[in-house]
Formats: C-alpha cells, sequence, structure tokens
C-alpha cells in the first residue's frame, strides 16, 4: 500500500473543551501521517447531544487550528450518519449477532456476580452470556428504543499494535456482550467508530492507550461487517499531578483556558515532542517541523519510557507552558 493510500482520523467528541493530553494524541497522530504522507481526516464524535450541547467553548476546528493541526476534505459528524449505523446493526442482525438487551447495570452486576467473584460499585462489569434472550425475536434489530449488545464468543483477539506491541484481549471474558445500539435511539462508541473507519477507509488508528482492549472489539466488528481491522496506534497518555488520566472537567489544563492565558501553542508542541522523547528539554516547536521530530521508533520507546515514568502536567510542564 502506498502512503497515499492509508489514511488516519482525528475523532475527538464536543463535550468540552480540549484539553493538553487531546492535544498531544492529536499533533502526533498528525505529525505521524504528515511525515508518511498520509490523508487526515477530521470525524466529529457528537452522538452524546446532550452534552455536545451543553460544552459549548470554542469550535472543535478552531482548537485544532490554533495547534497548528490541518486535515484533508470537510468534517464529518457522527450526528449525521444514523442510517449507516442503522444498516450495519441490519447485517449483524442478519447473521445473529445482536439481540435485545433491557437489562440495568443492578441486573448485570448481579448476573456478572453470581458467575464470580463481586466487582467493587465502580469497577466494569463483563455482561454475563446467561442474560442472553432464548432464541426468539429479542435476536434481532426490530427496535430502536431499546439497548442492543453483539454477542462475543470466547476466543483470543490479537492487537498487533505499532506502538504498544502484541497483545492478546478475550473480550467474552473483559467485556462480554457489548453495545452497539442505545434505547437513546443512536449507536453505541463501539459500532459507530468501526462502522466510521471502514466507509471512510481508515487504515491506521492513533489515539490514546486507554482504548488498547477496544481494538478487539472493534476488530470483531469490523470482520462481522465485511471489513479488514485498521493498523492501531496506541500512544502513551498524560496524566494530572497527581497521576490520574487528564478529564475535560479540569478546566484550568483545557486549550480554551490556555489560548485565553495568552499560552504560545509552540510552547504545547514543544512540550509534546519532549513528552516523547523528540527533544531533550523543552522549546517551542513550529507546527511545520513537528512531523520531522516523530517517528515510529520514537514512539515506540516512549512508549517503554512512560511504563515507568508517565507524562504528567506536573508544575514545571505548567510552568513551562505559560513562559516561567
Amino acid at each position: 500500500m502506498q502512503p497515499a493510500d492509508r489514511c488516519t482520523r482525528l475523532a475527538p467528541s464536543p463535550t468540552g473543551p480540549l484539553h493538553v493530553g487531546n492535544a498531544c494524541t492529536f499533533l502526533v497522530t498528525w505529525a505521524l501521517a504528515r511525515r508518511l504522507g498520509w490523508r487526515v481526516l477530521l470525524r466529529i464524535e457528537d452522538l452524546d447531544r446532550d452534552r455536545a450541547r451543553a460544552a459549548g467553548g470554542r469550535g472543535v476546528a478552531e482548537q485544532l487550528a490554533w495547534l497548528g493541526i490541518d486535515y484533508d476534505g470537510e468534517p464529518v459528524s457522527q450526528s449525521t450518519r444514523l442510517a449507516a449505523y442503522e444498516r450495519a446493526m441490519a447485517v449483524l442482525a442478519s447473521q445473529g449477532l445482536v439481540f435485545e438487551s433491557p437489562h440495568s447495570r443492578a441486573e448485570v452486576r448481579e448476573a456478572a456476580a453470581a458467575l464470580s467473584a463481586p466487582h467493587a460499585d465502580d469497577a466494569p462489569v463483563a455482561f454475563p452470556a446467561t442474560l442472553r434472550p432464548a432464541t426468539g425475536p429479542a435476536w434481532g434489530f426490530a427496535r430502536r428504543d431499546v439497548n442492543h449488545r453483539m454477542r462475543m464468543d470466547p476466543g483470543i483477539e490479537h492487537v498487533d499494535d505499532r506502538v504498544a506491541g502484541t497483545h492478546g484481549f478475550d473480550p467474552a471474558r473483559t467485556d462480554g456482550d457489548v453495545i452497539t445500539w442505545t434505547k437513546a435511539g443512536w449507536p453505541s462508541y463501539q459500532l459507530a467508530v468501526s462502522v466510521d473507519d471502514a466507509a471512510q477507509g481508515v487504515t491506521d488508528v492513533v489515539r490514546g492507550e486507554d482504548l488498547l482492549h477496544s481494538a478487539a472489539i472493534q476488530a470483531r466488528i469490523h470482520r462481522a461487517l465485511g471489513f479488514a481491522p485498521p493498523r492501531w496506534w496506541h500512544l502513551p497518555l498524560v496524566l494530572d499531578g497527581e497521576g490520574r488520566r487528564l478529564a475535560k472537567r479540569r478546566g484550568s489544563l483545557s486549550l480554551d483556558a490556555l489560548h485565553g492565558a495568552g499560552v504560545d501553542p509552540a510552547r504545547v508542541r514543544g512540550l509534546v515532542a519532549w513528552w516523547a522523547g523528540a527533544i531533550g528539554e523543552p522549546a517551542p516547536v513550529d507546527a511545520a517541523r513537528l512531523p520531522a521530530l516523530l517517528d515510529e521508533p520514537i514512539l515506540r520507546a516512549w512508549h517503554a519510557r512512560t511504563r515507568s515514568a508517565p507524562n504528567t502536567v506536573d508544575e514545571r510542564a505548567l510552568a513551562w507552558l505559560h513562559g516561567s
């Protein structure tokens, strides 16, 4: 496959201002793509319409432009693609893979506890096969106002990641039957991104490593729909000063807040290049220079290093961003 045939995507969710961690992932994705000659698409993952409407702030495209990130073609919003997701559900239903799942979280937790040790109240619980309906009309996609799940049979999915290495996941054990359609009348994240990546010709998915295990689920959805899964590139996450994953509710670390405080975006790019190990100390980096700094060996070394020394937005990083 020629570089021009390869394609990646930036897929922000407009449920709040992008933060420094988002900036890191998007800048590395963009720089890698521009270095290797891939196309870069912008997809707005706006299926959570209530949170998207309440988020406010500058638009995603404006925040990306402030970072120096461009993309090819017009942005695509998931909220305009309902028909495509319905067609995908129909394909899965024709194979006997999806079923109605009206169960509450408490019911799922209770059924899972009956099969294994109890879970902590906030711990994720795999949906057990014992809650699948018997053969009948519940298997299919006749209704849009009830959750539907996709059957996950036991078996290891090998995720050959270009950054994080090869991993094996058994979705039946880690997640159980996964939701593919929600009672709100919209697809789940797992279904929507799989359908969109296939439809848009995305060959390389670059994103945060918190989604590494989702690659196994999405690979199964891809194959069930008749598509080859993309290549995966899962990047290290950025943590806050207390070692927690960054969240959009941390407004002081949002790109809107940094922009409003007069932070030079070249300093954001420089911080990302330093985190990745592409430069020895933080220094302003022009957008045009960033692709030359980041390559596959750099990303793999970055991943290995963050196993013991994660990237954090600590006092030093904040002081650097604000020019002090």
